[in-house]
């Protein structure tokens, strides 16, 4: 019973132990980028065929010429202004070539009307090559559309639409050096990675050159691929910058409920609410949390002398009955005032 209950413990203390590391730690592979490692981005220009009359106008122009030139290519010679279908439209493909994305792989596409088509439900994307931004092609796309459950009818996709014909080479093996491109820009988490990384391998590997890049070199007795993947693992105690991500259209709003708003009074429409550390004497004032109360009547949040988080205010706000729209004004003139020093970022 006694080693029963020692396992019971032991087990509980690892898992405590691994919960904290992935509260305060995160993986070097999560917070940066390897430097020359990334997608490139692909674009094409294509016809989408198959449609039921919904596709462009024969005052499309350009579409005419591009069927026009589509049956040229097979032996069909014909005016663009003898054409009069409407089954066709012209669309962009985009796509995003991965990195180490090898000849045969599949990759997914989008695909977009720019014509006046109706919609390009149902259709089927002719064989289209798609380019890099140096003007080489890099893949071939062609295959049905696919809606899926958007409302939009002028755009789609093809999953596995593109099958990559050129790659680009990444020359990694080789080399003796790389550097680490940090995916916010942060001095602390710079020295961070670089401590980190020298901890584990040796003092004379990394070294932060600004507080986003990170030069490593690797061991002599490591490939680079086997450093790359070793050091992607190292835990780092990284630290976020508190932000605030508000969604206009949907009115979505995210943000750390430790962000801290001073005493303040703010007015949005008819919704004001005062922020107070001052206690509330009215006996009918609601509990929101342990440190935070709001009174109703007076429209007044108190943190009872301790600081009030941008939690208890959108709790606050929602008692109110603030629509988004108010809350998201509201929010944007707390920052404004600068009673929240978070960094607000609107999508």
């Amino acid at each position: 019973m006694v080693l029963q209950n020692l396992g019971k413990f032991t087990l509980l203390s690892l898992f405590v132990c691994l919960f904290h590391v992935s509260l305060y730690a995160e993986k070097i592979g999560d917070i940066a980028n390897i430097v020359g490692v990334r997608d490139n981005q692909l674009i094409g220009y294509g016809l989408v065929i198959g449609l039921n009359g919904t596709g462009d106008k024969t005052s499309s122009k350009f579409t005419m010429q591009s069927i026009a030139n589509m049956l040229e290519s097979v032996n069909v010679k014909i005016s663009p202004e003898d054409i009069k279908s409407k089954n066709v439209a012209a669309v962009m493909i985009t796509a995003s070539l991965p990195s180490f994305g090898r000849q045969g792989d599949k990759i997914d596409i989008q695909i977009s009307s720019i014509g006046d088509a109706k919609s390009i439900e149902g259709g089927i994307l002719v064989m289209t090559p798609l380019s890099a931004v140096d003007g080489n092609i890099y893949a071939i796309a062609q295959g049905p559309i696919a809606l899926g459950s958007s409302q939009n009818t002028l755009s789609g996709t093809i999953v596995n639409g593109a099958t990559i014909e050129r790659e680009v080479t990444y020359d990694i093996y080789d080399k003796t050096g790389m550097a680490l491109s940090l995916k916010e820009s942060n001095f602390q988490n710079a020295i961070k990675v670089q401590n980190a990384i020298n901890n584990v391998f040796g003092s004379d590997i990394a070294l932060a050159i600004d507080p986003r890049t990170i030069k490593i070199v690797r061991p002599e007795k490591l490939s680079m691929i086997e450093f790359l993947a070793l050091v992607q693992e190292v835990n780092v105690d990284y630290s976020n910058r508190n932000k605030i991500i508000i969604n206009e259209k949907s009115g979505t709003i995210v943000a750390g409920v430790g962000i801290i708003v001073h005493p303040v009074m703010v007015s949005s429409g008819d919704i004001t609410i005062k922020i107070t550390k001052e206690p509330l004497n009215d006996e009918k004032a609601q509990k929101l949390d342990d440190d935070t109360t709001f009174d109703a009547k007076e429209n007044t949040l108190s943190s009872n002398g301790k600081s009030t988080t941008i939690s208890s205010v959108v709790k606050a706000l929602q008692k109110m009955g603030a629509s988004p729209k108010s809350m998201i004004s509201i929010l944007e003139a707390l920052k404004r005032s600068g009673a929240i020093s978070a960094e607000i970022e609107v999508i």
